[in-house]
């Protein structure tokens, strides 16, 4: 095991987005290829925000992707807890040192204070943030307001005290360097009136105290990196290395919401996608290996995968390749692994479509009627609908072809009766080769008659493969649905007259 050593801290405050996501993929790939650790830390100090039961739902994708962790809430480790709520006194630690070396201070400034100095800061079109009137306090001035603010019941908060002057400057391993300048950045809070600490105290001191290396996170954290290398340098501590990465962007260039469908990894679950195919398709967001390989599996993206190849551009997200390539996957599954995926899929998610679940017999037979046709594990259950129906629905006129009337339809559905009702072998070959010779015998053409039979036995025109969906079916309950279909254009044709 190497001293390379990635965290996942993800905040609980809904199901895991797949831009949270990618980057759990990418910190895992990266601890297998360097066999390091990856740990996962849960993030919850934004009470107002937490959603109860999201910790065990970001838990429950991680393990669905099939991602292992070394450390986490749930398995424990060298550095538990592995939650930031549970840490509180180390953060109060850290901020009580920052004050007494001069890097910290208390803030007494009310939240109307802090509310009219921004609205005046903007109309000087000078920075918005914070004036740092409570940095420069005499002692004198800060009993007092110490004192006003204890009279209220409440606390002050921890700022940071950013140089005033002078640049901070970062290697990124994505964007190279970055320089920021010191004076434009605000002295931020670091720890809340209630005790609990904001982001960028939090996750850089539990950073350092899990001797985490590698950093990865979105690119929306890249104005944040001075008030973090300046932390550090506070601490006297050596930052990991950051690597910040693309945003992942709909189809229109805007950043992904919910407007442009599912963001959250476990609604494509629920849309039947796989595992792997989320993988696979979440690490080429921002990561190629030779900008035109776009299948790999799990060893090839463990063996392959580096922050060197990660690229500054936003990422697009395409369910056209989404569906490609899941689609690809399930027909790449042998019949035992369909079988078993379209089981647990049904039990998860019961389709409309089917009452109760088949057994796992009918599920392999159910395979190859469906694997070719087949993006999501969803697209299977509409497609054999008609196995579970007592009665199939069609509109009579339905059974009726091109350049077929009443009676030769009617001729096709009787011969092709008579004809199944004495075949020996009731499989999907000697099916097809009776019905194959029939179109000669009755001189229709093949799509007529199997138009007209696949609407009888399935009430689509568009359905499985016939022959094997027949054989599926079986014969008593085929040979029913052809007679039923050849009783209901007599009844139609009655009707009429």
């Amino acid at each position: 095991m190497s001293d390379f050593r990635v965290r996942f801290a993800p905040s609980p405050t809904g199901e895991p987005h797949v831009g949270n996501i990618r980057t759990a993929i990418f910190d895992w790939l990266l601890a297998q290829r360097h066999g390091g650790e990856f740990i996962v830390r849960v993030e919850d100090t934004d009470r107002a925000r937490a959603v109860d039961g999201a910790v065990e739902v970001i838990i429950e994708a991680l393990k669905w992707l099939g991602l292992e962790w070394n450390e986490g809430p749930d398995i424990g480790g060298e550095y538990a807890p592995y939650k930031q709520s549970e840490r509180l006194p180390l953060y109060a630690k850290y901020a009580d040192r920052l004050i007494e070396s001069g890097f910290a201070y208390k803030c007494y400034c009310s939240p109307k204070r802090l509310i009219e100095v921004r609205k005046q800061r903007s109309k000087q079109q000078n920075t918005t943030g914070y004036d740092r009137r409570c940095r420069s306090l005499t002692d004198e001035e800060r009993d007092a307001l110490e004192l006003e603010l204890r009279a209220r019941g409440e606390n002050p908060v921890v700022r940071f005290k950013m140089p005033l002057e002078g640049t901070t400057t970062i290697d990124d391993l994505v964007r190279g360097e970055v320089t920021f300048e010191n004076r434009l950045v605000d002295d931020f809070v670091m720890l809340k009136s209630d005790g609990y600490p904001t982001y960028h105290l939090a996750h850089l001191v539990d950073d350092h105290e899990m001797r985490i290396t590698h950093v990865l996170r979105g690119e929306e954290w890249l104005p944040s990196v001075p008030r973090h290398l300046q932390l550090y340098a506070a601490l006297g501590w050596k930052p990991p290395q950051f690597a910040h990465l693309p945003i992942i962007l709909a189809p229109d260039r805007s950043k992904l919401s919910k407007r442009h469908g599912a963001t959250s990894l476990l609604e494509y679950r629920e849309m039947g996608y796989l595992p792997h195919t989320m993988v696979n398709f979440l690490t080429l967001l921002g990561w190629s290996l030779d900008d035109k390989t776009e299948l790999f599996s799990t060893e090839s993206l463990i063996a392959n995968f580096s922050i060197e190849r990660v690229s500054k551009a936003g990422a697009i997200f395409n369910t056209e390749k989404l569906d490609w390539m899941n689609g690809h996957y399930i027909r790449e599954m042998s019949a035992n692994e369909l079988a078993d995926a379209l089981l647990n899929f049904w039990q998860a998610y019961p389709p409309p479509e089917i009452p109760s679940l088949p057994s796992r017999e009918l599920a392999l037979k159910i395979v190859p009627l469906v694997q070719e046709r087949m993006k999501t594990l969803r697209d299977a259950a509409p497609l054999v609908a008609f196995l579970f129906k007592e009665h199939i629905e069609y509109a009579p006129d339905e059974l009726i072809q091109r350049r077929m009337d009443v009676a030769s339809t009617q001729m096709c559905l009787e011969a092709a009766h008579d004809g199944l009702a004495n075949l020996p072998d009731f499989d999907a070959e000697s099916i097809e080769a009776l019905l194959r010779g029939m179109v000669k015998e009755i001189d229709v053409k093949a799509g007529q008659l199997f138009g007209s039979l696949r609407v009888a036995t399935t009430g689509q025109r568009i359905a499985p493969p016939l022959f094997e969906s027949l054989e599926v079916l079986g014969r008593d309950r085929s040979l029913t649905l052809i007679a039923d279909a050849r009783d209901s254009l007599d009844v139609a044709t009655a009707a009429r007259k």
